[in-house]
């Protein structure tokens, strides 16, 4: 089997669905992530400071990869060029390790493990993710 041949519709599938599922997941762990700021720092006032937030306070840092992953796969798929088999397994791959990096224990990681504990919605788009990685 070649590195180039064109990945088969599963994968591309497995990626439309993954990228769906991360949009869920990340939006709901910002909201989860803002109440929690919010109980400790009081109030947020405008979508503008929360969004200012959330690309330059450390409380959000540990959401960037998930950030970046979307994008990677976004840009993959609008590529000009077919995406190879390859690409949708490295992506697949990418996806794991980013889930692994999350359950991994660092303090910042951690804050991924209360995001699950506390709300059962984020529990479960984890748990899908999960799946459609193994």
């Amino acid at each position: 089997m070649s590195s180039n041949r064109l990945p088969s519709e599963t994968s591309f599938q497995h990626l439309r669905e993954l990228r769906g599922l991360l949009l869920q997941l990340h939006k709901a762990l910002l909201e989860s992530e803002r109440v929690e700021y919010e109980r400790l720092n009081g109030p947020v006032q405008s979508r503008g400071e929360f969004f200012q937030l959330v690309i330059g306070h450390e409380w959000f840092n540990w959401l960037r990869p998930i950030s970046q992953y979307i994008v990677q796969i976004d840009e993959a798929m609008s590529a000009k060029e077919p995406m190879t088999l390859s690409t949708a397994d490295a992506l697949l791959d990418d996806g794991r390790s980013l889930l692994h990096s999350l359950q991994a224990g660092t303090p910042s990681e951690q804050r991924y493990q209360k995001a699950i504990q506390r709300d059962p919605e984020i529990a479960s788009m984890h748990a899908e993710v999960l799946k459609l990685l193994s």
